[in-house]
């Protein structure tokens, strides 16, 4: 299952959720507003910037919610 860091204000995160939710694409939601979170952000990715997406099983990192929905569309529809 992907990871994704997630700020709910911000609009490219709910991009990226709504279409994981439209075509059922199950996520572990990592909001940043917790301090935890943020800090393993910053750890996995480097930069304080969301949406960030980890795919632990093929070890892939990304930013940019447009990058972010073409990779699902490869690999999870």
């Amino acid at each position: 299952m992907i990871d994704l860091y997630v700020l709910d204000t911000c609009q490219y995160c709910q991009k990226v959720m709504e279409f994981c939710t439209l075509n059922k694409i199950p996520y572990n939601k990592h909001e940043i507003s917790n301090e935890i979170n943020l800090e393993k952000l910053l750890k996995l990715g480097g930069k304080h910037q969301v949406p960030f997406l980890y795919d632990k099983e093929r070890d892939v990192k990304m930013y940019e919610s447009d990058d972010i929905i073409s990779y699902l569309k490869k690999y999870y529809l």
